[in-house]
């Protein structure tokens, strides 16, 4: 069976918006599309809800949310096949599970849940850096299409990931890559080194970028490539050029990450900030 787009909603906007881009997704690739809403096991032990009657309540408006999010992406996409499941247990682990035998796991970025002060919802933070494969949060405000998916690669490890899902996505939206890196270096350290000369440093860097992402534009001849060198720091870098992106990938660990979530500094910084949907494009052997 082919594995589906899976998106989890909480019938909030932000998860309405996830619910179409996902539709979108699993157009263009061809693929299934699962919804899903947990209802939280934990909320069942508390006295407030131990009425049977407020359990069916519960249960109730878990498959309301779902059926409104099938609507939203069998009017997005009448052509997708759409299936909806509702779990119980919490929203991470379940969604963790699932992801396994999924294609991708979509997410809106900001949920329901009274955390109006963080940028991406909690089980967005926490999926972003746990899931068994890539992890895509919908960001940014409905625009026209840029036709460019913007690649963020440190050349600091194995790039692989980030460029495979790149290039699968350009190829099947008929889009362009842009493969960006940032670099920048301590005002002591520049004072300290009066000869460096960034000219051929980004050069270096420009070839270490045509290099990397070279096997792809081989397997994808049809997918233009360009490269992007920018002496700036790499969240500063990478959610600028997300402006004029339809989709910015990066893998899920930079320098100085953030070991107990599973993320990267950066990969932390652009999905709170980016100005499109941004994929932790994360390998099955990470999870």
């Amino acid at each position: 069976m082919t594995e589906p787009v899976l998106v989890g909603t909480d019938g909030s906007d932000s998860a309405h918006r996830a619910v179409q881009w996902a539709a979108d997704e699993a157009a263009v690739r061809h693929r299934p599309l699962l919804i899903v809403h947990s209802l939280d096991s934990a909320l069942y032990a508390a006295p407030l809800f131990a009425a049977p009657q407020a359990v069916d309540a519960l249960t109730d408006a878990g498959r309301q949310m779902l059926a409104q999010a099938e609507e939203i992406a069998r009017e997005r996409r009448p052509e997708v096949e759409v299936s909806t499941r509702l779990l119980t247990g919490r929203a991470t682990g379940a969604l963790c599970e699932l992801s396994e035998e999924a294609f991708e796991l979509v997410l809106g970025h900001r949920g329901l849940g009274g955390f109006s002060s963080l940028l991406l919802g909690s089980t967005g933070l926490t999926m972003a850096g746990h899931t068994a494969g890539p992890v895509v949060i919908v960001r940014g405000a409905d625009g026209g299409e840029h036709g460019e998916i913007v690649a963020g690669l440190a050349l600091d490890g194995d790039e692989t990931e980030t460029l495979r899902y790149a290039f699968e996505a350009a190829a099947a939206r008929g889009s362009r890559v842009r493969v960006v890196n940032a670099w920048e270096v301590s005002a002591a350290y520049a004072e300290a080194n009066r000869a460096l000369d960034d000219r051929q440093i980004e050069e270096k860097i420009r070839w270490r970028l045509i290099e990397a992402h070279a096997p792809w534009r081989k397997t994808y001849p049809d997918v233009e490539a360009t490269e992007q060198v920018v002496r700036e720091h790499p969240v500063t870098a990478l959610c600028d050029a997300s402006r004029e992106a339809d989709l910015l990938v990066v893998g899920p660990r930079r320098q100085g990450g953030l070991a107990a979530l599973g993320l990267g500094s950066v990969s932390h910084g652009v999905i709170h900030h980016a100005h499109c949907p941004v994929v932790i494009a994360r390998a099955r052997t990470d999870s």
